[in-house]
């Protein structure tokens, strides 16, 4: 009885000792779970959903390999901020900043430790950041970041329960950006110089990209030739 009573002791005490406040601490484990990830080749299916323009669905290719190559294999994607397709822990935490933790929030039915971050050194491109990352998987599950030029955009992130647990990659996105700040391509209203739409375009504040992830192949080897076309991106 006495073993029974003290091993009870320890296990309360372990599931009630309180998780971790610490910012740095919890961006690290995100950071090293993407890590894991060497490279991937994934398709995606991306809808875009704005008022006032005619975009059909698309179908991409995303090659990325650590620490920040990535290609883009398709066309028609003038439209979307680059932050959308080209997304990972990485590129938003590799350089200096600073963070504090903000409160937990249930997001989903997952809890998640809210952090801002806000990058350091000379006029970086994202002035603030707010994360949610989830405390059980370590994974980001919502985005919202003011940039200087591209106003603000916000990322949601799903993942699949079944993969989750070896690599941190979500199995789909929704991206909202500021449409105002984009530059709209003539072939997706036809006539953009329009000023009825020019008017529209300028009324309406936000965009919305759905994208959808599926077939990755994860951690096979990609050249670096890969990223030496003409569609790679800079992160």
């Amino acid at each position: 009885m006495l073993k029974f009573i003290l091993s009870l002791i320890l296990f309360t005490s372990i599931i009630t000792v309180p998780q971790t406040k610490d910012p740095d601490e919890i961006l690290d484990r995100v950071k090293d779970r993407f890590k894991k990830v060497k490279d991937y080749e994934v398709d995606v299916k991306i809808k875009i959903d704005v008022d006032f323009l005619k975009v059909p669905e698309n179908k991409a290719k995303i090659l990325f390999k650590q620490p920040d190559k990535i290609r883009i294999k398709s066309d028609g994607f003038a439209l979307l901020p680059k932050k959308g397709l080209n997304f990972s822990p990485v590129s938003l935490l590799s350089t200096n900043f600073t963070s504090f933790y903000e409160r937990d929030e249930i997001i989903d039915g997952n809890n998640t430790a809210v952090i801002k971050v806000i990058p350091l050194g000379e006029s970086p491109e994202i002035v603030l950041s707010t994360i949610w990352v989830d405390r059980k998987s370590f994974v980001i599950r919502r985005v919202e970041s003011t940039t200087k030029l591209e106003g603000t955009f916000n990322i949601n992130l799903a993942y699949d329960q079944k993969m989750i647990s070896d690599f941190p990659l979500p199995s789909s996105m929704i991206f909202t950006f500021d449409i105002s700040k984009v530059a709209i391509p003539r072939g997706f209203t036809g006539d953009v110089s329009n000023e009825r739409q020019l008017k529209k375009k300028n009324r309406m504040t936000k965009g919305t990209v759905n994208i959808y992830y599926s077939d990755y192949k994860i951690n096979k080897g990609i050249s670096d030739k890969e990223f030496m076309e003409k569609e790679s991106v800079e992160k």
